[in-house]
């Protein structure tokens, strides 16, 4: 952070930010004015932003949920500039990663105190409406008009505010425009291998989708030393990345004379996969994933996000015949606790991550180059430094 930082604390904040003005439409440079912390609160510089397909899916219109006008972007890594009355777990200078999916650490709260799920539900009800916990939005345009939050994080603004429960603090030693990765997209392709599946040695998956979430899939698989790793998409570019992480066998399920579950489940295997993957948030590709599993014991998880009013459905015969359907949200990382862990193993290295950065742009108002380099198809991050 500048030097002249601390001449900031108590008071607004106007910086630059990219503001979704209504879905369908290309960011606007805006100034905007952020506004103090609160109680329980924190007021971050962001360093570094990382676009996540989840952004572009609000903005253009197929999230539910999606709010108009709001500051989009969830996978970043910020420096805290001040806190708000009561907040102790992070301090001016630290650095942190905003997550979507927080922490609460509450003894009364059954989610955070079961080693079952990390859906903390504690401010869930205002995130989803676009305002901070006590309802109302710490942003302001030039007008004096509120402006949405979005996943309680924003971080497609050179200021944000978060709730303390949303930051995780992490080792100053990680550079923030690779730590922004560890927001969303690797950290649940890893996770729904590690915590979700408990993928085990010698297993056998198959990853439907290699976006930066599928690559961390196969990733994760081959950590967990899966001894089979089959790689699917429409985009035959993308299997040179896919090998390098891990996969054994790949497979353009456009160029298929029969469905993809039964090539898999069939041609390429007798039974199907113990393990299988659905990165897309298509919910054909969702039904085929979960068709490709082992008869008697596959687990099929879903993690992509499916468009609002789509459906899921295949035959209970596929379950009663032993498959089983999972799910996925932030790859069942409890994020204060987990986050900090993913970074330092990656500064041990012991995870790399560099391979998913393949566009990297300077300055907020380039945020919407980054999404056109997303759009592109050969795009698995693109990380904008402010």
């Amino acid at each position: 952070m500048s030097d002249n930082s601390t001449t900031t604390v108590g008071k607004p904040i106007s910086c630059k930010a990219m503001v979704a003005r209504a879905a369908k439409q290309p960011l606007t440079q805006e100034n905007i004015t952020v506004g103090t912390p609160k109680a329980g609160e924190v007021r971050v510089k962001v360093i570094a932003n990382a676009l996540c397909h989840t952004d572009i899916y609000t903005l253009d219109g197929y999230d539910p949920e999606g709010l108009f006008p709001c500051i989009l972007g969830h996978e970043a890594g910020c420096v805290v500039e001040s806190v708000g009355e009561g907040v102790t777990s992070v301090a001016p200078g630290d650095h942190v990663i905003p997550c979507y999916t927080p922490q609460c650490c509450e003894w009364s709260c059954i989610f955070c105190q079961s080693p079952k799920t990390n859906l903390c539900p504690k401010i869930r009800s205002t995130q989803g409406k676009g305002v901070m916990p006590d309802g109302t939005s710490r942003f302001t345009d030039k007008d004096g008009k509120p402006i949405y939050h979005f996943m309680g994080c924003s971080t497609m603004s050179e200021y944000t505010v978060l709730a303390e429960i949303s930051c995780a603090k992490i080792n100053k030693k990680m550079a923030l425009d690779r730590a922004c990765l560890f927001g969303c997209g690797v950290s649940t392709g890893l996770g729904a291998v590690w915590n979700t599946c408990k993928v085990e040695v010698n297993s056998s998956v198959a990853v439907f989708g290699l976006g930066a979430v599928g690559l961390a899939v196969i990733q994760g698989a081959k950590m967990a030393g899966a001894s089979r790793i089959i790689a699917v998409d429409v985009n035959p570019k993308k299997f040179v990345a896919a090998v390098a992480l891990g996969a054994t066998d790949t497979v353009d399920s456009s160029k298929l004379d029969k469905p993809v579950q039964q090539h898999i489940a069939g041609t390429l295997t007798e039974w199907g996969v113990d393990y299988s993957f659905d990165c897309t948030g298509n919910t054909e590709v969702m039904r085929a994933a979960l068709e490709c599993s082992h008869r008697g014991w596959g687990t099929s998880c879903v993690i992509g996000v499916a468009a609002s009013g789509h459906e899921i459905s295949t035959r209970p015969f596929q379950l009663v015949t032993g498959r089983v359907w999972k799910g996925s949200a932030f790859g069942g990382f409890k994020s204060r606790r987990d986050v900090p862990n993913l970074v330092q193993k990656s500064l041990d290295g012991d995870l790399p991550i560099e391979h998913f950065v393949t566009h990297e742009f300077d300055g907020v108002e380039k945020t919407n180059d980054a999404i056109e380099a997303l759009h592109g198809g050969e795009c698995l991050r693109a990380v904008v430094k402010y």
